[in-house]
């Protein structure tokens, strides 16, 4: 039987290569509208975790729902520079049909309708629809209504539309495990490391040489210097990422020991939480930040 030691040590350990991504809510590129947890059991000890979180990304220029995947028996995952990733992204929205109805990262003030998984929804104008649903209007011009504030609107009206389908929750999980869970709320903190190679000094050597042949042989530092800041910001690094591998990672705090439980004994009413949830996008202010 699989224990709730073995399920989090997995989830601390979440890499299955260079590119994978811990459940990032704060996620600075894109404004957080959404989030959920499905966890999945079967037989033979296998056990999965799919981690939704919808959000508007500038650079994505769409509302774009992101899966991460978590377990002991991921297939089908999605691959980048050769090497497996734990997420891939889903966009609820008809792309063409989304383009044509935003300027830049506002809505149009004639857009009307968003085709979402068929479906035609309609989209409000009137700013008394933001204030009821709790969400506070930017503005920066009047009238102006930002997309993450859209967003944030009509997943109170449209929850099943923007969440994912089981077809594609299942994409990364065997068919036969089975959803025992869902939460819709929890209190989670980002785990985000910094990712640095190691460089060995010859390497660090051929670098500083490639960099000062770029610019003709005058580079403003000498080797001796530019490898000690080097060597600096691998320290720094390495002192942020043992801090958030301290208070971060996930066996680290009540959430996922508790859904570790759930997991190990196929028990779902041992999910008791006593931490407040924080993950609805009001408490994450700096997503979508730059």
């Amino acid at each position: 039987m699989i224990t709730e030691y073995q399920i989090l040590a997995k989830l601390d350990d979440y890499k299955l290569g260079y590119y994978c991504l811990f459940i990032d809510l704060g996620h600075v590129y894109s404004y957080l509208i959404d989030s959920r947890l499905n966890i999945f059991k079967g037989d033979d000890d296998k056990w999965a975790i799919a981690a939704e979180r919808l959000g508007y990304n500038p650079r994505g220029s769409g509302i774009m729902l992101d899966i991460y995947y978590f377990g002991n028996c991921l297939t089908n995952l999605e691959h980048y520079n050769g090497q497996d990733i734990n997420y891939y992204t889903v966009y609820p929205i008809e792309w063409n049909d989304f383009n044509e109805t935003v300027d830049g990262e506002v809505l149009k003030s004639d857009a009307k309708i968003w085709n979402t998984r068929g479906r035609q929804i309609e989209l409000s104008h009137d700013k008394q629809d933001y204030l009821n649903a709790g969400i506070e209007i930017k503005e920066y011009e009047p009238g102006e209504i930002s997309l993450e504030e859209v967003g944030r609107l009509l997943i109170t009206k449209h929850r099943d539309l923007f969440r994912a389908t089981d077809e594609e929750l299942y994409k990364s999980i065997p068919k036969e495990l089975k959803k025992i869970f869902v939460i819709d709320e929890w209190y989670h903190r980002d785990f985000n490391e910094i990712i640095q190679p190691t460089i060995s000094d010859e390497h660090l050597r051929t670098t500083y040489e490639f960099n000062k042949n770029l610019v003709g042989g005058e580079y403003p530092l000498d080797f001796e210097t530019f490898a000690s800041m080097f060597r600096q910001q691998e320290k720094s690094a390495g002192e942020y990422n043992q801090n958030q591998y301290q208070d971060n990672r996930p066996s680290s705090y009540e959430t996922w020991q508790l859904i570790a439980k759930v997991i190990a004994t196929g028990d779902t009413t041992l999910y008791k939480p006593t931490l407040k949830p924080n993950t609805h996008w009001t408490n994450w202010p700096d997503s979508g930040s730059m």
